[in-house]
């Protein structure tokens, strides 16, 4: 079973702190330790960059957020400025095109049981 992201950044840092504290100057696997920071440097500096990305995303995403808010606001705006108007109002064409249901063609409410 392979190892999560998580365990993989756990075993590479645990592998070089260990390394280092108890055997700075010894080979093991045919490596040094500076040869070993060399070969597992790709992985910890993708690391790195997908942590960057995250928050590049969170960002954009608040953004997002806070611009819907006001782009909402705008189209609410012009539903009530067509809703209002005079040559188009509750029952034209663009109201309905906007995905609202025209006054003519909207129900009463009222709903009668059919006796059982």
């Amino acid at each position: 079973m392979p190892y999560s992201d998580e365990q993989v950044n756990t075993k590479i840092n645990t592998t070089i702190d260990a390394w280092e504290a108890n055997a700075k100057d010894e080979t093991f696997g045919g490596m040094t330790l500076a040869q070993f920071k060399t070969k597992v440097k790709p992985s910890l500096d993708a690391r790195t960059n997908i942590a960057y990305l995250r928050l590049q995303l969170q960002a954009a995403i608040k953004t997002r957020d806070e611009s819907d808010t006001v782009s909402c606001e705008a189209c609410a705006l012009v539903v009530n400025a067509v809703r209002g108007e005079v040559d188009f109002g509750e029952d034209s064409a663009l109201y309905k095109a906007l995905g609202y249901i025209p006054k003519s063609e909207r129900r009463s409410g009222l709903g009668r049981r059919k006796a059982a």
